[in-house]
C-alpha cells in the first residue's frame, strides 16, 4: 500500500481525521502497519506500554485474569476504527489488560512516543481521545455491572 493510500485510510479514524495533512503523513511513514493471526496475543496484562494500535480490520478481544486462577473475563471487542492500548502510555502504567486477536486483524502500531506528540499538538484529536476514554470507561462499568449482578451469578 502506498504512503498515500495510508494517509488516506488514517483520515476515516476520527482521533486522526483533523490532524493536519502532513501530520497524517508523518503518522503513516512513522508506524508500523503490521497482521495478526486469529489468537494471537498483541499484548498482555502488565506489560509496558510502548505503542498504541489503531484497528483497520478485524476483531480484537480484551480481557483480564481473575484473581486466584479463576479464569479471565473478557471485557470488551473492538473493531475496525477503534483504538487499544493508549491508557498505558498516558497513564504511564503497565498495561491493564491482554488484548487477543479475535479474527485475522491489521492494526497501525503507533509508538507512543509519536501518539502523545499527536495528541499533545492536535487539541481536536485530544478530545476525541478523551470521548475514546469516557465511552469505554462507561461499557465497561456497565459490562462489570452485569457480571457482578445476583441475575449473572
Amino acid at each position: 500500500m502506498s504512503l498515500e493510500q495510508e494517509v488516506e485510510l488514517i483520515r476515516r479514524f476520527p482521533i486522526f481525521s483533523k490532524i493536519a495533512p502532513a501530520k497524517q503523513k508523518l503518522l503513516c511513514f512513522s508506524s508500523d502497519r503490521l497482521t495478526y493471526a486469529a489468537d494471537r496475543v498483541i499484548f498482555k496484562v502488565g506489560d509496558r506500554g510502548d505503542a498504541c494500535y489503531v484497528v483497520i480490520e478485524g476483531q480484537i478481544e480484551i480481557s483480564v485474569e481473575l484473581p486466584n486462577g479463576k479464569g479471565r473475563l473478557v471485557i470488551g471487542t473492538v473493531g475496525a476504527n477503534d483504538l487499544i492500548g493508549e491508557i498505558a502510555i498516558f497513564g504511564d502504567v503497565p498495561r491493564t489488560a491482554t488484548a487477543t486477536a479475535k479474527t485475522k486483524l491489521e492494526v497501525l502500531r503507533i509508538s507512543a512516543d509519536l501518539f502523545r506528540s499527536v495528541i499533545r499538538e492536535n487539541p481536536d484529536a485530544a478530545i476525541e481521545l478523551i470521548r475514546i476514554l469516557a465511552v469505554r470507561l462507561a461499557n465497561t462499568t456497565a459490562h462489570l455491572s452485569r457480571q457482578s449482578s445476583p441475575e449473572s451469578s
